[in-house]
């Protein structure tokens, strides 16, 4: 007699929800389409990673993986269901991550990209911690967006136009771009005092600012067009990939830069930095943003930190000279 099901025959499949427990094997087993590497990872035994999936294929009622001599593939019941159960893990792990932070210390966890973290954000962190000594700091330094929803971070401090962010977004300052150098470098050679001297120096760029969305506005080109220079050319070309690796190479008197204005602000107050064209500067449409996760806005170091951070967003406004411009969608003040 033959095992084969007659085409007009209905499976009957169970209706009970499944054990949420296994799909934790699910999602390490279609990661790394290996029952052992999943094991290592879970600290559990081949068999019982073997084990839970097959439980969790007999719940399901149909194969999750094909199971081959040296490979393992997904099936597309088993993509249908990892895509499902992966972003609830990550809300379940969210919680409990939640959960025992608020029961211990009180934390803050910022994301951010690197050169604002440096050059920004990290100096000002001791008169926080001066004001706010129980409350622990987490920097997570990545050009990456997160969802706040669904991360460990509490707040966000992003770089775009003002389209590029949602309408609670918080204006802290725009951006303008200025020429700037170590004032021992402009001392070496002749005077600098107009754009065409520029010739006599070596000029520091990001290397991705023609590959990457919105940061055309950040070129020598650029400014040199707009001061009738466009056919320039520097004494050498100097590229890096971060805003803080050009400030550090024109701290060092290797060329100059051309800078933006919030991140320098520091530098040029001290006098480390000087602006070697001060009626050079030229705006930009890009803005800084603050973002806040719905789920951590209540939380009350959350909200003192977002108080001073709108404290010192006002300083650096004060600082390069900005004008509020009541168009933006969160008003600076």
């Amino acid at each position: 007699m033959s095992d084969a099901i007659a085409p007009n025959t209905e499976i009957r499949l169970r209706t009970r929800p499944i054990a949420v427990g296994h799909l934790r094997a699910l999602e390490a087993v279609a990661r790394h389409l290996n029952f052992r590497a999943a094991a290592e990872e879970l600290a559990l035994t081949q068999s019982a990673v073997s084990r839970q999936i097959q439980a969790l294929e007999d719940e399901v009622g149909v194969p999750l993986f094909l199971r081959h001599t040296r490979a393992v593939e997904l099936t597309g019941a088993g993509g249908q269901l990892l895509r499902a159960a992966v972003p609830s893990l990550e809300r379940i792990d969210s919680a409990v991550r939640q959960i025992r932070r608020t029961a211990g210390r009180k934390s803050v966890a910022i994301s951010t990209w690197a050169s604002f973290a440096s050059m920004w954000l990290i100096p000002r962190l001791e008169a926080f911690q001066a004001e706010y000594p129980d409350i622990d700091i987490r920097i997570d330094a990545t050009d990456n967006p997160v969802d706040l929803d669904t991360s460990d971070v509490d707040l966000a401090i992003r770089y775009t136009q003002p389209g590029g962010v949602n309408s609670d977004a918080v204006r802290l300052f725009g951006e303008q771009l200025t020429p700037v150098a170590s004032p021992w470098l402009l001392k070496s050679g002749a005077p600098l005092r107009k754009a065409a001297d520029l010739a006599r120096f070596a000029l520091l760029e990001a290397s991705d600012t023609h590959r990457v969305q919105n940061l055309e506005w950040l070129t020598w080109r650029r400014w040199l067009e707009l001061n009738q220079q466009p056919r320039l050319e520097p004494k050498r070309w100097m590229y890096f990939n971060y805003a803080h690796q050009i400030a550090q190479a024109a701290l060092t008197g290797q060329g100059i830069a051309l800078a933006r204005m919030p991140l320098v602000a520091d530098s040029l107050a001290s006098g480390d930095l000087v602006e070697v064209l001060p009626g050079g500067r030229i705006d930009t449409p890009m803005v800084y943003w603050l973002l806040v996760g719905a789920r951590n806005s209540s939380r009350p170091e959350i909200q003192a930190f977002c108080d001073w951070l709108l404290a010192q967003a006002a300083i650096t406004r004060k600082a390069i000279g900005e004008v509020p411009d009541p168009e933006t969608q969160a008003h600076p003040d």
